[in-house]
């Protein structure tokens, strides 16, 4: 028996849905339930799946591929959103109350309250350069740690918040290097006019942070950890939680646009930077659009690395 998915049968706009979750029937008996979580990026190609003699072998013909290929403009948009909504290891109601746990738990107290804690403890009001980038360090790492001890934590039974990074990071879609290419040109292209904006606005500020500044100053050891800590480790910490975790968990309630709006705002919120406020929204903005244009986590940790090393560079200079 054969069972065959063609252009009459299911429209466009239900294709991916209903190849997701097939019920068929074998000889009167109760129907069968097939998950197609494997094939739906591959949905380009043909899909078959070939099971005992007694069960039916489903097929993708190419007439129901043509009938999908015509996207909308708002599903070439957001092509990768589809993806990034498969197999969420964690359960939507649940996001808030993991977020929160992050937040009050883990961020605040090691981003925000470290260094108070190491300049009690060494009895000094200010900390030199290198003792403050040595514990900056230790907060840092210990805070990836924990960020991603408490996703692998709050995960659904079964599911594995490790092989979800995994797949996000190094299984990145086709193209990812041209969309990232874009999307680094397009947001320094941005921040660019939103920081001209903002000066004729409300006048000119220094851009650079005079800690940053000291401490690059020391050598080039601190240069190196500095960049580290800015261009790698903070990357893929904020991506993990902002748009692996969040942006990804709200998906699945919400629109495109809507899930990245919201996680940008509280990305936002979350630095405690109110002058920067604004241009931190749009940073984040365009990191969860390039997540859900992607489908991957690549390309937004990329990115986020290339715009934290132009603001190290300024600072240098």
């Amino acid at each position: 028996m054969m069972v065959s998915l063609c252009e009459p049968l299911f429209s466009c706009a239900l294709s991916k849905q209903l190849l997701g979750t097939l019920i068929l029937s074998r000889n009167g008996k109760k129907p069968n339930l097939y998950r197609y979580h494997h094939f739906l990026p591959y949905l380009n190609s043909k899909i078959s799946l070939w099971t005992s003699p007694l069960n039916p072998v489903i097929r993708v013909g190419p007439s129901f591929m043509r009938s999908c290929s015509k996207k909308s403009h708002a599903d070439q948009l957001f092509e990768g959103f589809d993806e990034i909504c498969i197999d969420v290891p964690w359960e939507a109601n649940d996001v808030w109350s993991t977020f929160v746990g992050y937040l009050f738990m883990i961020h605040i107290p090691l981003s925000f309250g470290g260094l108070s804690i190491v300049s009690s403890v060494l009895h000094k009001p200010a900390l030199d350069p290198p003792t403050m980038l040595a514990a900056t360090a230790v907060f840092q790492s210990l805070e990836l740690f924990g960020a991603f001890s408490l996703l692998q934590y709050a995960t659904k039974r079964n599911h594995n918040f490790y092989r979800f990074l995994i797949r996000k990071v190094l299984l990145p879609r086709k193209n990812w290097v041209k969309k990232t290419v874009i999307g680094v040109g397009f947001l320094m292209a941005l921040v660019s006019v939103t920081s001209i904006l903002a000066d004729m606005l409300i006048g000119p500020k220094d851009a650079n942070d005079p800690i940053i500044k000291e401490i690059l100053s020391e050598g080039l050891a601190s240069q190196l950890v500095l960049f580290f800590l800015y261009c790698i480790n903070a990357p893929l910490l904020e991506e993990t939680v902002y748009r692996g975790f969040l942006l990804t968990s709200l998906a699945t309630k919400s629109k495109p646009w809507q899930a990245i709006i919201v996680s940008s705002c509280v990305f936002s919120l979350a630095h405690f930077s109110f002058e920067n406020s604004f241009e931190l929204f749009i940073v984040g903005c365009v990191l969860g659009y390039m997540y859900c244009w992607t489908g991957s986590l690549v390309s937004p940790i990329i990115v986020h690395s290339v715009y934290n090393a132009v603001i190290l560079l300024i600072s240098m200079v």
